[in-house]
């Protein structure tokens, strides 16, 4: 991962994940190259008419990107997530680096984006890159409440208003688009990943500011470059729902 420095005092940053080929007929991931095909930071908004203009006051956009896609392994994103949000995350003056994160991955033919809204611990019956499978039940039993995910509930939610983030998200893009909120990710690396900073935020008591988009398996150039744009005001759409939210909670008291 690349230096996670904020020069800007309100800068906000953003990880983006991308995974990497899973099987031979798809030796191109697309989510991985609309993550890699992202600049350091969010270029100036512009929006399709003034209902999606950016609040104001929005802070710069720092977006952080892995050196390379996450490999389609249980155990390489296992051992992936609490780097990402741990060892990269506060400085040595204990200042939190990492605000949100996006994962991205590939889903069907069908040209729909979709923001799923929860994670599942449980269900993952099919092997992954590597020929294995993610056997967690077995895992569980043999290490009871030493298993990674002992207690965590079977199902978590992201801390988005992910409705909110969605109707934001349709008023920046193009009108022909079919984006959707979706809620089952899947039950295999894009589910588990989504779960794995679900929980492992959940079991450390912080925000879930992580949410997961799901991209048509398209690698030809215009559907990338398509990504890239749905990512821009994505990242746009969180950011100023969340900006939206601190305001409310401000004005009637009940700001954290």
């Amino acid at each position: 991962m690349g230096s996670l420095d904020v020069s800007h005092e309100k800068e906000l940053a953003v990880v983006v994940t991308g995974f990497g080929p899973f099987k031979e007929a798809y030796p191109v991931n697309p989510s991985w190259e609309i993550a890699a095909r992202l600049p350091d930071y969010l270029p100036a908004d512009r929006a399709k008419d003034a209902t999606g203009r950016s609040a104001a006051g929005a802070p710069p956009v720092r977006i952080v990107k892995l050196p390379g896609p996450v490999r389609t392994s249980y155990e390489y994103t296992r051992d992936l997530v609490p780097r990402l949000w741990d060892n990269a995350n506060d400085d040595a003056n204990g200042e939190r680096k990492i605000d949100y994160a996006i994962h991205i991955g590939m889903a069907g033919p069908q040209l729909v984006y979709s923001l799923e809204r929860r994670g599942h611990r449980d269900g993952y019956n099919s092997k992954d890159v590597d020929g294995k499978l993610l056997e967690d039940d077995k895992r569980h039993a043999e290490q009871g409440d030493e298993w990674i995910w002992h207690g965590v509930p079977h199902e978590l939610v992201t801390d988005f208003d992910v409705d909110d983030v969605h109707r934001r998200w349709v008023k920046r893009s193009p009108d022909n688009l079919d984006l959707r909120v979706s809620e089952d990710a899947g039950h295999y690396l894009c589910d588990f990943i989504y779960f794995s900073s679900l929980a492992h935020l959940w079991k450390q008591q912080r925000p879930r500011k992580v949410v997961f988009f799901h991209v048509p398996l398209h690698s030809d150039a215009a559907s990338i470059q398509r990504g890239v744009e749905l990512v821009f005001t994505l990242i746009r759409s969180i950011v100023e729902s969340e900006l939206e939210q601190k305001k409310e909670a401000s004005s009637t008291g009940t700001a954290s």
